[in-house]
């Protein structure tokens, strides 16, 4: 694996209301994009930590938006952090799958048409998906997690984590969110993206 790319800028105390976290701060050298751990506990060492990696979705995690379940499943992960006392949320600026606001909004406007998630970006000319989870095996390294029990419904990150050289000791199921709004679309990741989403 070449040198960690990631750079640990700073880090801080922050009072939420799923309990007091530790902030951390990172750079990505090769991009110049920022991303960030929240972490609760001593995460450090071999027994396995409960984790989460979460892409940015400003419309679900901020303005609490019903077409995804991205705000309810980043809530969840906090809990359930704070209720095991110790873990870590991977924090990955990759909004939209990726692809960036912009071009996030406009598959949303393709999708208001009728397209679903997958064939909107493609519409666009843009990947399915282009989040590159790797980034947090570097941020990892740095809190000396050496094995997780990952809070995901995605098949992808566990084996994307797997080919990085994590240790993912559990894969946690994370399903809340559902709503009348986003059940087209979590049919689609279900069914497209193969995402563990059947009861």
């Amino acid at each position: 694996m070449i040198n960690n790319p990631i750079t640990h800028i700073t880090s801080c105390r922050l009072p939420t209301e799923y309990g007091v976290f530790q902030m951390h701060g990172f750079e990505d050298t090769r991009t110049g994009q920022e991303h960030v751990a929240l972490v609760m506990g001593e995460v450090a060492g071999t027994e396995p930590v409960l984790s989460r990696i979460h892409s940015e979705c400003l419309t679900g995690d901020a303005l609490f938006s019903q077409k995804c379940d991205c705000g309810p499943q980043l809530q969840a992960a906090m809990q359930a952090v704070q209720q095991a006392g110790r873990g870590v949320i991977v924090y990955l600026r990759q909004e939209g799958r990726g692809i960036g606001l912009i071009n996030k909004i406009r598959a949303y406007r393709l999708q208001d048409e009728g397209m679903d998630t997958v064939e909107a970006n493609l519409a666009l000319g843009l990947p399915v998906d282009a989040r590159d989870f790797s980034i947090a095996k570097y941020i990892y390294d740095h809190l000396g997690v050496q094995s997780v029990r990952l809070l995901t419904n995605n098949p992808e990150k566990i084996q994307t984590m797997r080919d990085s050289g994590i240790e993912i000791a559990e894969r946690v199921p994370l399903k809340v969110g559902k709503n009348p709004e986003n059940e087209g679309y979590l049919h689609i990741k279900a069914l497209k993206l193969n995402h563990f989403l059947k009861d």
